[in-house]
């Protein structure tokens, strides 16, 4: 979660998933990495869904067969339940993803409906009351296809979510609406029957209504006329999409994405995470055997479709496009990580002992094969710290950066503060995946010490080695002290501060630290990770769950599909560049952000 310490009007996009993209209730982490993609850009997101497909159709047929000649106001009530079920699934996916997401039903925003009760038109919105959301959350997931009409829910008809997505789009400010479907961009013929069929890059609203058959709701093309709003439609993972606006209309080139081959390198928590997410897009990813230690121990509890092979070079058979090292440790993994880029191979990695030990020996490899070097996994998790530190760095110096940067000791801290023994609390931390069997690199603090490395070199561009930061241990925290803390109402976290002086020298810790219980980093629960980056005239939050396999694993997936649209052609190479370049080369053409 990224969001100013004061308010401020957010940078918004809309996005809306439909019931072509929503098929099972698997498809949401595809979603949620569409979410993420944006929400790590700096971006605030309204997520509108639809139900998943077929669902509001049963219940339509289950409203006939229950009420024969059924009332309408009635059949709305009844069918608005798949949207309400499909936004609190989306909620639920964020959540393990690791996205900070708040899930707002139409009478928690104020969305007001005139019309009929299975046709109507949005009216109004309580614009402060959903943005207010925002100050805690990068999210707002939204129900579509209704809102609250006079005497009750009331329905927008089929297609209605377009409509929702339009309206919201106006109403609170955002670039565009990005309408996420099945096809990428609309065609000139359906490109399922007709090969040869032209996408269009641009088209001006009357065109988009006459060719687009139904792809868009023709209520959304029409409000977004009146209204002035882009209209973008996209396909999942796709920078491109056609974009619907006051243009010339203009075809372009069909897009053909080629299986992006990878080599995973181990199959821990994190590994077989990501794993799972390759294998849930058949078509785009070709996974080669996975590298293990006990190869027919993996394949008897691994999943179908899964190969496994304890000899490197089988791992790296016919040559993969990217390497994913979740090995971890400084042994094997180090030297990997060097062989990888130096062979023409993009890495991605969440090794910050790694990164932080080779930080410069490791770009200046990617910079000359030119190959991508992506490490967002390492510090943060499912918190953008260092995408948000790129951001920041171009426009005016980052005066200091601190925050809670490992997960797992703000669980096991979290615990002491009510009462456990270290021991209990390192061996449930444990037992949920948060903490290594060896736990003295989080509990000594050389965890946050690698972390904060990486942080100062993308803050300030210096190198600071990982043993040169003072750190305090949690095995030196004493009941006494945790005692005194509780009396006095305050709460111990691990922070982790650096900070330039007028020298240039940089002062760096990783402290026990009590706060008071309104201080933004005490609020930090179980595994979250939250920054705190001072800025010349402002400071930014960044906020999201720092262990863990799900959220540790979108972060790698996003780095690989980063990689995937710059290969596919549709990022500008930034290979090697200096992190403090990178996110400015990295935009997408034809996109506002992300």
């Amino acid at each position: 979660m990224t969001s100013p310490a004061s308010p401020a009007l957010p940078k918004l996009s809309v996005l809306k998933f439909g019931s072509s993209v929503l098929h099972t209730p698997d498809d949401y982490a595809r979603a949620a990495h569409e979410i993420y993609r944006h929400t790590r850009a700096g971006e605030k997101v309204v997520a509108v869904v639809s139900a998943l497909d077929g669902e509001t159709d049963a219940l339509f047929e289950v409203g006939a067969a229950v009420g024969q000649n059924s009332h309408d106001a009635m059949l709305a009530r009844l069918v608005r339940c798949g949207e309400l079920k499909s936004a609190a699934l989306m909620g639920l996916a964020l959540q393990r993803a690791g996205i900070t997401a708040a899930v707002l039903d139409p009478h928690e925003m104020s969305l007001k409906a005139e019309g009929s009760s299975l046709d109507a038109n949005l009216t109004g919105l309580d614009r402060a009351q959903v943005l207010a959301h925002f100050e805690r959350a990068d999210v707002i997931v939204a129900p579509g296809f209704f809102g609250e009409g006079a005497e009750g829910p009331v329905t927008l008809g089929r297609g209605g979510t377009d409509l929702t997505a339009v309206m919201f789009a106006h109403w609170l400010g955002a670039s565009r609406a990005r309408l996420i479907k099945d096809v990428d961009g609309v065609y000139t013929d359906d490109p399922a029957r007709v090969p040869d069929a032209h996408r269009f890059d641009q088209l001006d609203y009357a065109e988009a209504a006459r060719v687009s058959r139904g792809l868009v709701q023709d209520k959304a093309i029409h409000a977004a006329q009146a209204l002035d709003v882009i209209i973008e439609v996209a396909a999942l993972g796709k920078a491109f999409a056609t974009r619907i606006g006051p243009v010339t209309p203009k075809t372009g080139s069909r897009h053909r994405v080629r299986p992006l081959r990878v080599a995973m390198l181990g199959h821990g928590s994190v590994g077989a995470g990501v794993c799972e997410h390759l294998l849930a897009h058949p078509g785009r990813f070709q996974l080669n055997p996975v590298l293990v230690r006990n190869a027919l121990e993996h394949a008897r509890s691994g999943r179908p479709g899964l190969r496994f092979t304890e000899d490197l070079a089988e791992a790296l058979e016919n040559r993969p496009d990217i390497v994913v090292e979740t090995i971890g440790g400084t042994g094997v993994a180090r030297s990997l990580s060097q062989s990888v880029l130096r062979d023409g191979m993009h890495l991605v990695t969440a090794n910050k002992a790694v990164i932080a030990l080779d930080f410069e020996r490791l770009h200046e490899l990617a910079a000359d094969s030119g190959r991508q070097l992506r490490y967002s996994a390492a510090v943060g998790g499912g918190a953008p710290i260092l995408e948000t530190l790129d951001r920041v760095s171009q426009s005016g110096a980052v005066l200091s950066v601190e925050g809670v940067m490992n997960g797992t000791c703000n669980f096991i801290l979290g615990r002491l503060g009510e009462g456990a023994l270290l021991a209990d609390a390192i061996a449930e931390a444990q037992a949920l995946g948060f903490a290594e069997a060896d736990p003295r690199g989080d509990i000594d603090g050389h965890d946050a010490a690698d972390k904060l490395s990486i942080i100062i070199q993308h803050a300030f561009g210096v190198q600071l080695d990982p043993a040169d930061i003072a750190k305090e241990s949690l095995s030196d925290l004493s009941p006494h002290k945790l005692q005194a803390a509780t009396e006095q109402n305050l709460v111990f976290k691990q922070v982790g501060h650096c900070s330039a002086g007028s020298d240039g020298r940089i002062d760096a810790r990783i402290e026990l630290r009590a706060l008071q219980p309104g201080h933004r980093l005490a609020q930090l629960r179980n595994e979250e990770n939250g920054f705190l980056v001072q800025l010349p005239h402002e400071s930014l939050y960044v906020q999201g769950k720092g262990a863990g396999r799900w959220p540790t694993a979108e972060a790698v997936f996003a780095d690989i599909v980063d990689i995937q649209r710059l290969v596919d052609g549709h990022l500008k190479q930034t290979a090697g560049l200096r992190p403090q370049r990178a996110a400015q080369a990295a935009r997408m053409p034809g996109e506002d952000s992300a």
